[in-house]
């Protein structure tokens, strides 16, 4: 699909193939009330706009969705091992939260923010010079360990099992993490953000990319609504800039 074509998806396709809030097991994976956001409640889709499932999931691959509004890039991993939990993580402010860990039948599936909580570098349809390097792969911003996701414009890194923890670099604070959660029939859905996030800084910065991809900046600004198509980086990106 072509990356234009993947970014004015409608959600058309969301209302047809959407459930009840209520078929969804569980309670949501937030924190102690400190710094979580609550938006609208996504089902996350294929290209195709049928329902993506956790169990199809291939493990350590980047899959790039938007969240919580149409402009803001979100990433998608199955880490294929159980993530710690109850990770207490602190903001550039000082103030401490709590992200209880990943879902899924081995805890292993989990989504941040793609935008670095440092200067702001995130995926777009032209290249993304951030993403999660499988273990055992190392790059300037990751020279002792794969397994993290590494934003490659000033060398941060980020612990996904960690809550995305920086681990290195200039970064200050962790990636924020958006919540997700899997239905009793497997499909994934996303319905807040924990974390000290930066779209009011990332929309203000990035007005002219916000015109050319979307449309201008409102429309960037709008919520996402129903359902939200989700693909591997190397389709929604032409380039993955690696350093």
């Amino acid at each position: 699909m072509d990356r234009r074509n993947f970014l004015k998806i409608t959600s058309v396709s969301g209302v047809m193939i959407a459930l009840a809030p209520s078929t969804i097991s569980g309670q949501l994976r937030a924190d102690d009330g400190r710094l979580f956001e609550a938006y609208e409640k996504v089902q996350l889709v294929d290209a195709n706009g049928i329902a993506l499932k956790a169990g199809e999931l291939t493990q350590e691959v980047n899959y790039i969705f938007n969240y919580p509004f149409v402009g803001t890039p979100a990433i998608l991993l199955d880490l294929g091992k159980e993530t710690q939990k109850d990770v207490k993580l602190t903001s550039e402010d000082g103030e401490t939260y709590i992200w209880k860990g990943g879902v899924g039948a081995k805890g292993a599936i989990v989504a941040y923010s793609a935008i670095c909580s440092h200067q702001l570098a995130h995926p777009t349809p032209d290249n993304s010079i951030l993403q999660y390097l499988q273990r055992g792969k190392t790059t300037m911003a990751c020279k002792q360990k794969g397994g993290l996701i590494v934003c490659s414009s000033h060398l941060s890194a980020f612990d996904p099992l960690q809550g995305c923890k920086k681990v290195s670099g200039p970064a200050e604070q962790a990636l924020a993490s958006i919540i997700i959660e899997v239905a009793e029939d497997d499909t994934l859905w996303v319905s807040a953000v924990l974390g000290p996030d930066k779209f009011h800084e990332y929309f203000k910065r990035y007005k002219v990319e916000m015109k050319k991809y979307y449309g201008g900046k409102r429309k960037a600004k709008k919520r996402v609504q129903n359902s939200a198509p989700t693909i591997v980086l190397n389709e929604y990106t032409k380039e993955v800039i690696e350093y």
